[in-house]
């Protein structure tokens, strides 16, 4: 295992099943959401906190950012009490890993976990919410990547922002969400069943919904020239992109295009850098993106 430490705890007030997995520390402290979902089984969620720990490292690494890469898995609903199981557990790590939200958690949940731990961020009294930066950088590597149609796959607090801006910019947007009732919230985009998006007929995909979209199977459906967006592990595995450059197809690193979050916020409350000074980082996404394209 590749991995410096995980930590398998069942909570003493919610019974939860609760992972952490610390990837690395070699370039400082590691930082990582904190995931609460349902899996078929704890190792399933035992088996997601190791990928996406190890997604956060590149991704802290590609953006210059003096962290590695962990994450916190809540295996099953939420429940009393999860919350400050999981500031225990992030508190007895002595601050070799500082959580943040994600799916299934928000920034409101940050100021419960930071009631037992002080190692956490994007709090509203802080940072605040980490969509706004993380659509942020989003556009960033939109603009690197060109073209003026794109499809939004998920309509969360990410992909609603992109699609929005997009749309205000005059752009073709096609969106999809599995909420059909999102589809009001933007009158005019063009809406496609979710089984659908991939086969849109654009000029970039945007994944803003869960990870590993792209694999052997979906990757010969794609109708468009390029695939850049915030959702997290797009490849199935590695050997994937080989498929996308054999249909001279573009892939945008997720880990890349999806930082503007955690840059914003570990630069706000954890480095204490002006909000504007952090938003001039997030918008260098763009030229890291342009440098990484211009060497392959």
């Amino acid at each position: 295992m590749e991995h410096e430490r995980v930590v398998i705890r069942r909570g003493v007030r919610s019974g939860a099943v609760i992972i952490i997995a610390i990837h690395s520390t070699a370039r400082g402290p590691a930082l990582g959401g904190c995931r609460i979902a349902r899996y078929p089984d704890w190792r399933d969620g035992l088996e997601d906190a190791l990928r996406l720990s190890a997604a956060m490292t590149a991704k802290c690494a590609a953006a210059g950012l003096a962290h590695g890469g962990g994450k916190t898995v809540v295996v099953g609903e939420r429940g009393a009490g999860v919350l400050h199981d999981v500031g225990d557990l992030v508190e007895e790590l002595g601050g070799a890993y500082a959580t943040g939200p994600d799916v299934g958690t928000g920034p409101d949940d940050m100021e419960e976990i930071a009631t037992r731990t002080t190692h956490v961020f994007c709090r509203p009294s802080a940072s605040g919410d980490s969509s706004p930066a993380t659509a942020a950088g989003v556009l960033a590597a939109l603009r690197v990547i060109g073209g003026t149609s794109f499809a939004v796959m998920g309509l969360g607090h990410v992909g609603a922002r992109v699609a929005g801006r997009l749309l205000d910019a005059g752009h073709r947007v096609v969106v999809s969400d599995v909420d059909e009732s999102k589809r009001a919230l933007f009158p005019a985009a063009e809406w496609v069943a979710p089984e659908r998006i991939l086969e849109a007929d654009v000029d970039v995909l945007v994944p803003a919904a869960l990870g590993g979209i792209l694999t052997p199977s979906s990757v010969p459906r794609l109708r468009c020239r390029a695939v850049a967006g915030p959702a997290n592990n797009q490849l199935d595995r590695p050997e994937t992109a080989e498929l996308l450059r054999a249909r001279g197809i573009v892939w945008a690193p997720d880990h890349v295009v999806s930082a503007g979050g955690v840059i914003y916020a570990t630069e706000v409350e954890l480095h204490g850098s002006a909000p504007a000074a952090a938003m001039a980082r997030v918008e260098a996404i763009g030229d890291t993106l342009r440098r990484l394209l211009d060497r392959d």
